[in-house]
């Protein structure tokens, strides 16, 4: 299969969006990644996805966004907010950054265009998307409509995980050479403990679901042949 030529992944070094940096390189020839500073609690997530592109062998870029720490006060931007365990009855966990992925997107859309870059991949899911609206369907596509207009530039906003939930998602990392990577290397905890993480937060619960279903599906498989 001809690869295509250039794509931009939003990659906070965690395990969906390094699943996405490594569908991006088996699909095109050139791949940039881009990550956000924007105050967040565990700066190792941006240690992660350095050391994991160094890897890769793709360029990254961090890009400043101090900006969401003073807006949107959360659980993943300030030390005294503890982590919800469950989530709540109603409205969003205390982990939700608001307007996160609009933010992200836009910043990121801005520079693919001066970069020459169409394609962007995010690793926003439905699924398994603990009740953010920013990582719904329905966003990404209305977004991708409104970027496309501001910019007059045919952006293609790309979520390969929309419909997987984590033990699909740790398959396809599987299927990419990537699965000791993403299991090693990324940083899904929200308190911020790379590789199995806490075990305890609501990322690491959902994470570890998907491992465990995904690994004895794989022994299943392996006993019947």
């Amino acid at each position: 299969m001809k690869k295509k030529k250039k794509a931009l992944v939003v990659h906070s070094g965690g395990q969906d969006s390094t699943t996405c940096l490594l569908l991006a390189l088996k699909e095109y020839e050139e791949v940039e990644a881009i990550a956000f500073d924007y105050g967040q609690r565990h700066k190792k997530e941006l240690e992660c996805a350095a050391e994991i592109c160094k890897k890769l062998g793709v360029k990254q870029t961090v890009l400043p966004m101090n900006e969401l720490n003073m807006l949107a006060p959360n659980a993943l931007t300030r030390d005294e907010i503890a982590v919800d365990t469950d989530a709540p009855e109603e409205g969003t966990p205390n982990t939700f950054v608001e307007g996160r992925n609009l933010v992200f997107l836009t910043y990121a859309a801005i520079y693919a265009k001066t970069h020459g870059i169409k394609d962007i991949f995010t690793g926003v899911g439905q699924s398994d998307f603990s009740g953010y609206p920013d990582c719904r369907d329905i966003f990404i596509k209305s977004l991708n409509v409104t970027l496309n207009l501001a910019m007059e530039y045919e952006f293609n906003l790309i979520t390969p995980l929309m419909w997987l939930d984590k033990e699909e998602t740790w398959e396809l990392a599987d299927q990419l050479g990537g699965f000791e990577l993403v299991r090693d290397m990324t940083l899904t905890c929200y308190n911020g403990i790379p590789g199995e993480g806490c075990g305890n937060c609501p990322a690491c619960k959902l994470r570890k679901r998907g491992y465990d279903s995904y690994v004895q599906k794989k022994a299943d498989i392996h006993s019947e042949s």
